[in-house]
């Protein structure tokens, strides 16, 4: 049926462009008086019947997936457009509302372009004023986009007075070569999902986890496909990522929604490093006692929580907080409350790319909790060409990672704060480090009103025994985030739980890793030291500090 339907299309897309006589009218964008270096030159193929957008490097047949051609059929000004996933594989979405339905102010202004005597029209698109320029000495209708195709042939647009695309030339053919370009077959689709297949083709999806539970059960079990552990608190999966270029920036992207439990829990999405004889994996299948364990003079022992030479700790991408009871508790009513229904966190994580690109890794999401019905989430990777290279780092090393990931299955809490040593890692360069910083998670847990989850803390730094940076991690804006959290009671001074200020979170948000400075360190021993003044334990009621490191740099 598909291959009816193209036919047809083909035979009427190139027959209308062979039987009327056909303009080709190249144009030109400019910004600020400048021409736009090293851009396609926009491509118009203009007869009575119909007009076709396209752009010199799409007619060269040169250029990159995914690209659109736009055409218009006269005399109904349905605008069909065609966009080009990748080789062979091509979508198109019709319209008959956008051409022609422009409000314009006409003037009396003309002046000529390419001695053809045009007029000009003003409309607004978005705020932004539009000025078109057009012709009827051609007596055709078109242009380079929809804009004023209905007033004649446009020869010039200009867009808040700084941008501009304008024609440069205007010749008769026989043969556009159209052929050449579309091939193979085309699958019709409604706009939104149009816009939709186009977008995602513009970058690189990693589907690690889709509608998965997150609880606490007996018969949370492992499959083939997704490893959980720690009663179900843990899931893990292992992920092939491709080869990720200079340039190219990367996402992690996790939605949550309560499936029974009413509570905010701390969260992480993580990545495990098997490039030393141990890895945290180990601990999973083997317990986390089996993983090297940090003493500090308080009597417990925190197993896998620092590199060791032997071992690296969890990397973690991102670190997140559930809020109370999103979508499951939503029918808790408050007058003016309307609660949202999904939780989306959204990282940027290009940093940690040199310990990504081209690794089969095991990718894991935890969120600690109690509850059988507990949490349901979805997680990707997205990989975006980019023009900007923000992070220029060729190096990831996991250094510290006290996030007690395993705490259903007996990892301790990172309460290794009430020494004065804090937490202490030794590490060694094989070679000199540049523009050395630490990716420093940190966030306060505990103690209810007199704990450090809400009281004030300064996290300081040391290298090599010297103090390097400190500051008090702390967010005051949770109140912003009320509307996630239908379950989160109203006390009696008119706030909410979820509204109260806290080391570093809020229920419902993503905690933004540090970037610190480091300068250059030359290869060798070294020693990292984090200092917490970590608060008393009141009865059973104890603070601790879930802190992640990671050494970036150029080697």
């Amino acid at each position: 049926m598909h291959h009816k339907i193209v036919f047809s299309f083909l035979s009427v897309f190139l027959f209308c462009l062979i039987s009327a006589q056909t303009y080709e009218i190249t144009y030109t964008t400019s910004y600020n008086g400048k021409v736009v270096p090293d851009q396609p030159s926009t491509i118009v193929w203009v007869n009575e019947k119909e007009n076709i957008m396209i752009n010199s490097s799409i007619k060269e047949q040169k250029s990159n997936f995914p690209f659109e051609i736009t055409k218009v059929e006269k005399p109904s000004n349905t605008l069909i457009s065609y966009a080009f996933l990748k080789p062979g594989e091509i979508i198109s979405s019709s319209d008959t509302e956008s051409v022609g339905k422009q409000n314009f102010e006409l003037t009396n202004e003309t002046k000529k372009i390419l001695n053809y005597t045009c007029k000009k029209a003003i409309t607004k698109v978005n705020s932004n004023t539009i000025e078109i320029w057009y012709t009827s000495d051609l007596k055709l209708q078109g242009g380079p986009s929809v804009l004023g195709q209905s007033l004649g042939l446009v020869l010039e647009v200009e867009k808040n007075k700084n941008s501009l695309i304008t024609a440069t030339s205007i010749k008769k053919i026989k043969n556009t070569g159209i052929e050449n370009i579309v091939k193979g077959s085309v699958q019709s689709t409604d706009q939104l999902g149009y816009k939709d297949l186009l977008w995602k083709s513009r970058f690189t999806t990693l589907k690690v986890f889709e509608n998965e539970i997150i609880n606490f059960s007996d018969a949370s079990k492992s499959d083939q496909l997704i490893k959980r552990y720690a009663n179900g608190t843990i899931i893990l999966k292992k992920v092939q990522f491709p080869t990720i270029k200079e340039g190219e920036n990367i996402f992690v992207e996790l939605k949550q929604q309560s499936n029974g439990d009413a509570y905010d829990r701390t969260g992480t999405v993580f990545f495990i490093p098997q490039d030393k004889e141990k890895s945290f994996f180990d601990g999973l299948e083997k317990g986390a006692k089996t993983l090297p364990a940090f003493e500090n003079g308080n009597g417990k022992q925190y197993h896998g929580v620092i590199a060791t030479e032997n071992y690296n700790p969890a990397i973690e991408m991102m670190r997140f907080f559930t809020p109370f009871g999103i979508q499951k508790f939503n029918h808790i009513q408050l007058k003016d409350k309307i609660w949202q229904t999904i939780s989306p966190y959204r990282q940027d994580i290009t940093e940690l790319k040199p310990s990504l690109s081209e690794k089969e890794l095991w990718v894991g999401v935890f969120i600690g909790n109690y509850d059988k019905g507990g949490h349901k989430v979805s997680l990707e990777v997205t990989i975006h060409k980019s023009d900007q290279t923000v992070y220029k780092n060729n190096t990831a090393i996991p250094l510290f990672n006290t996030l007690n990931i395993m705490e259903m299955a007996g990892q301790d809490y990172s309460t290794m704060f009430n020494q004065d040593k804090g937490l202490f890692v030794d590490f060694t360069l094989t070679k000199d480090l540049k523009n050395a910083q630490l990716r420093y998670i940190t966030t306060g847990h505990g103690g209810w009103e007199n704990g450090d989850e809400f009281v004030p803390k300064t996290n300081s730094i040391l290298v090599d025994g010297k103090p390097i940076f400190s500051f008090v991690p702390w967010r005051t804006d949770c109140g912003s985030y009320r509307l996630y959290n239908p379950a989160s009671g109203n006390f009696q001074d008119g706030l909410s739980s979820s509204d109260l200020s806290r080391s570093n979170w809020c229920p419902g948000t993503v905690t933004n890793p540090n970037f610190i400075f480091l300068g250059d360190i030359k290869a060798g021993k070294h020693t990292i030291q984090i200092k917490i003044p970590q608060g008393p334990t009141e009865g059973t009621s104890f603070s601790s500090w879930n802190v992640s490191g990671t050494l970036l740099g150029v080697q």
